[in-house]
């Protein structure tokens, strides 16, 4: 191995570890991260930890896509297992590895859709990784039949709608988009009352009341 090869290997080795540290500390006390703190976790001084993250905000910046990058690949792994003309089977299986990862990653979960963290402003580069779920959802409902009758959308909103479509360069209805929009919304909305634990003296059976709004949210969709 050469030596910019092995620079490079105990670079990207460090990387993951002050990671890996850094997430302990997000489930320990949430999002607002001290680089000191970190390093202080690791044993090593903080300045040996600005070499590989200049800043807060540059650590943050990596956790959240790696969270995003590992919740849009479960969701899209789990609608890849299933047969394409399934649509609602399909709709189902990403919002069920929705709630799966979200459970087994309540501290990550918060870092994305939790509280803001104070001063900090996501970067550009976050977006395309935050866009895994709604563009799944999307493409299911774009394949759908037929869009479900409902009220008219206000012009306002068909314009916004129809800016989100070309940004895309996706040939999809407004019509459908805003049911996708409606049942992301929805799903984050619910998965995040279970994981911060809003549910917990309400509801008891959380699978299976999350199970069936996940279910009218698909008929709601136009899925067969």
């Amino acid at each position: 191995m050469s030596a910019s090869s092995l620079r490079a290997r105990v670079r990207s080795e460090m990387h993951q570890e002050i990671k890996e540290a850094a997430r302990r500390r997000l489930a320990a006390e949430g999002a607002n991260l001290s680089l000191r703190a970190v390093a202080r976790d690791m044993g090593i001084v903080a300045s040996a930890l600005y070499r590989y993250f200049p800043s807060r905000d540059a650590l943050l910046t990596a956790l959240i896509i790696d969270a995003y990058e590992s919740l849009g690949t479960a969701a899209a792994e789990a609608e890849a297992a299933v047969p394409r003309d399934d649509l609602r089977g399909r709709w189902l299986a990403v919002c069920r590895a929705v709630r799966a990862w979200a459970l087994a990653h309540p501290a990550e979960y918060g870092l994305l859709y939790g509280d803001p963290v104070p001063g900090y402003a996501a970067p550009p580069e976050t977006v395309a990784p935050a866009s895994t779920v709604i563009l799944l959802l999307a493409a299911i409902v774009g394949e759908a039949p037929a869009t479900p009758a409902g009220p008219p959308l206000p012009d306002p909103v068909r314009a916004d709608l129809r800016r989100l479509v070309e940004e895309q360069a996706a040939d999809l209805p407004e019509e459908r988009l805003d049911r996708a929009l409606l049942a992301w919304t929805h799903l984050f909305g619910q998965v995040g009352f279970e994981v911060f634990h809003r549910l917990d003296i309400m509801i008891q059976a959380r699978a299976e009341y999350f199970e069936h709004h996940m279910t009218l949210l698909a008929g709601l969709a136009g899925l067969p």
